[in-house]
């Protein structure tokens, strides 16, 4: 194989790689967000709940029955790590986007680095707006 093959192969493999890495944490990110939603439905039964009857909950394969309260605040640790390992994910797919861009020699992109303003930023701006 001469060298400009090779260096075409190479490019296309880089390339492949990166774009495999962003969909599979894109994907990770989906079935993270799926399981937090099945969390989100388990939190509202819970609240339709009796008290003092004991629950249901599904550990892999099997039912455990557990007070709602335990059951509670498992999900909601659960619910904890989830938005934690999504926010890490979405973290990240950003400099895996902007490393595809770049292998494929596309600009980077323009706001796509934009973060949600805190309540002090908009307690001032809302400040500002008044006068």
């Amino acid at each position: 194989m001469d060298e400009s093959a090779q260096r075409v192969l190479e490019y296309l493999t880089d390339v492949e790689v990166a774009a495999e890495d962003v969909l599979a944490d894109k994907q990770q990110i989906v079935d993270l967000d799926l399981r937090r939603n099945r969390n989100r439905e388990a939190l509202n039964a819970l609240r339709n709940h009796p008290a003092n009857d004991k629950v249901q909950v599904c550990f892999g394969n099997m039912f455990i029955r557990f007070p709602p309260e335990n059951s509670k605040s498992m999900i909601l640790k659960d619910q904890e790590q989830l938005d934690k390992e999504i926010n890490d994910l979405r973290a990240g797919l950003k400099a895996k986007v902007n490393r595809l861009n770049q292998i494929q020699g596309k600009p980077d992109l323009r706001g796509y680095n934009l973060s949600p303003l805190n309540s002090n930023e908009m307690k001032a701006i809302n400040s500002l707006i008044k006068k």
